[in-house]
């Protein structure tokens, strides 16, 4: 049964239906299946494919969009339920997540932040087309551990940079991972990021071992 409803979840991403997407999120709720696991089996996938249409030249801006607002409503429904859930946990780090200045993809970065708040992160998420002064400021006052930056567009990507030179001159004891379908290994390297992933789930374990380090 699960299943057909966790189908019936990746589709709503794929069409952007926001209303139908939480009224699935609740079902699966009221169902007894984990929120988690509604996120990760269910959207996901959803996620996924739109990511991989909009790589290859079949969706655009507006789907990607789309998408992005009907997994926040999935997930505003589910986010309560998981936090319910782990109440009890320990707050492994915290972490400021940002789309950087000029850049306004959502999809990845939220999708960063759920599964990180999911996997017991304290996450403060600033949005979209956030500048590397908001991101410094936010990161000092929370005393967080982790800036995570995300950026779609090559002409972006350079902010990553402006971020992580500022943090040096400053002297801050933050860690800085990066994500963004431009991003690459090299790139990584080359503006001396602590940590890479290529999508939300690999995010999640990157955090982790910056946390240990």
């Amino acid at each position: 049964m699960s299943e057909e409803l966790f189908e019936q979840m990746a589709q709503t991403i794929i069409d952007g239906e926001e209303e139908v997407a939480a009224k699935l999120a609740q079902k699966a709720l009221d169902e007894g299946i984990d929120p988690l696991q509604a996120i990760t089996d269910g959207y996901m996938p959803g996620v996924n494919e739109v990511g991989d249409s909009f790589a290859c030249g079949q969706a655009f801006l507006p789907e990607l969009v789309m998408a992005g607002e009907a997994m926040k409503a999935a997930i505003a429904v589910l986010e309560p339920a998981m936090k319910a859930a782990g109440t009890q946990r320990h707050i492994l780090g915290k972490v400021v997540l940002a789309t950087v200045e000029g850049d306004i993809h959502e999809i990845g970065k939220s999708l960063v932040g759920t599964m990180l708040t999911s996997s017991g992160f304290e996450v403060y998420d600033m949005g979209v087309d956030v500048s590397t002064a908001d991101v410094l400021a936010k990161a000092e006052e929370v005393g967080a551990d982790i800036v995570g930056l995300s950026a779609l567009l090559t002409t972006t990507m350079v902010k990553q940079k402006e971020v992580i030179d500022e943090i040096t001159k400053r002297g801050m004891k933050v860690k800085v991972m990066v994500g963004g379908a431009p991003v690459t290994r090299e790139w990584v390297q080359k503006i001396e990021a602590d940590g890479y992933s290529e999508d939300a789930i690999g995010a999640v374990k990157v955090a982790m071992d910056l946390m240990s380090e």
